[in-house]
C-alpha cells in the first residue's frame, strides 16, 4: 500500500516535468496508452460477448476514466501537486459520507468544508480555474468509484475495467496524435510520459491487486488517506512546490476527516 501510494504520486510528479514540452493533454494520452495496455494484458476483456446493459457502465467509467486523469493533471499544471491531490481527495470523501445521519460523519464534512475554505481562500495568486479543475476530478473520481461497483457487478474480473481502459486510450488517440504532431515530443519528455503512465497506473494497479489479498478493504480504504500527504511531500521534493502552514493544516484535517470517516463507518456483516 506504501508502494502504491508512493508510485502514483511520484509518477504525478515526473509528469510535471513534461508539460512544457507535451503539455497536461500529451501526458494524460500516454498515461491512458500505457494504462490501456496494462489492463488490456491483465483483464483480458472479451469485447465481443459485452451486451449492451455491460457495455453502458463500461462507456461511462472510460468517460470519467479520462476526464478524471485530465482535469487533474491540468489542475496539478496550474495549482501544484499537493493542493490538486488534496482536492481530488474529496471524491471519495464525499461517497464515504454521503447518505449518512451520523454525529462524527457530520463533524467530518464540516471539518472537510472548513479545510476547503482555507485551501481555496483568496490570495494574490489564487488560481480559480485551476481550483475548479481539481475539484472536477474530484467529481470524476466520485462518479469512478460508483460506476465501478456497476461495472463489478455486470461483468466478471477485471474484463470492465479493462475494457473501459482500453475506450479511454482509444479515445486519446487523435489527442495523444494531434499534441505529439504540433509539439514533437524530445526524448526526456517522453520518458517522462513513459514513466508517469507506468508509475502512476501500472505499478499502483499491480500493487493494489497485492495489497487486497492481504488486508481488509476497509483498511486499504483508510490507508488511502496519506495520499494527499505524499503528494505534497513529493511535489515538495521533486517539483520544489511550497505548501504554508495553513495549507498543510488543512491538508491534515480532510486526511483526517476521510480516516474517521472510514475507520468508524459500520460494516456489513459478509
Amino acid at each position: 500500500m506504501l508502494g502504491s501510494g508512493l508510485s502514483n504520486q511520484t509518477g504525478a510528479a515526473i509528469a510535471a516535468l513534461a508539460f512544457p514540452v507535451l503539455g497536461p493533454a500529451g501526458v494524460v494520452a500516454v498515461r491512458q496508452w500505457v494504462a490501456a495496455m496494462v489492463l488490456g494484458a491483465v483483464g483480458r476483456p472479451r469485447l465481443r460477448h459485452f451486451t449492451t446493459a455491460q457495455w453502458r457502465p463500461v462507456l461511462g467509467l472510460a468517460l470519467v476514466f479520462a476526464g478524471m486523469n485530465l482535469s487533474l493533471y491540468m489542475a496539478i499544471d496550474r495549482i501544484g501537486l499537493g493542493l490538486a491531490v488534496t482536492l481530488e481527495f474529496l471524491g471519495p470523501l464525499t461517497i464515504a459520507l454521503a447518505g449518512s445521519r451520523r454525529r462524527v460523519d457530520l463533524a467530518a464534512a464540516v471539518s472537510a468544508a472548513g479545510a476547503v475554505a482555507v485551501l481555496t481562500r483568496p490570495t494574490p495568486s489564487t488560481d480559480y480555474l485551476g481550483i475548479g479543475l481539481a475539484l472536477l476530478a474530484a467529481a470524476c473520481w466520485a462518479g469512478y468509484i460508483l460506476l465501478n461497483r456497476a461495472v463489478g457487478a455486470r461483468l466478471p474480473g477485471l474484463e470492465g475495467s479493462a475494457a473501459a481502459a482500453a475506450v479511454s486510450g482509444t479515445l486519446y488517440l487523435p489527442v495523444g496524435a494531434w499534441v505529439l504532431w504540433h509539439h514533437p515530443p524530445t526524448p526526456a519528455a517522453l520518458g517522462c510520459a513513459l514513466a508517469a503512465g507506468v508509475l502512476s497506473s501500472a505499478v499502483p494497479f499491480l500493487a493494489d491487486l497485492l495489497a487486497l489479498r492481504r488486508v481488509p478493504a476497509h483498511f486499504f480504504g483508510v490507508f488511502m488517506s496519506v495520499n494527499p500527504v505524499f503528494a505534497a511531500l513529493i511535489g515538495l521534493a521533486v517539483l520544489g512546490q511550497r505548501l504554508d502552514t495553513p495549507a498543510w493544516l488543512a491538508i491534515a484535517v480532510i486526511v483526517t476527516a476521510n480516516t474517521v470517516a472510514v475507520s468508524t463507518a459500520r460494516r456489513k456483516t459478509p
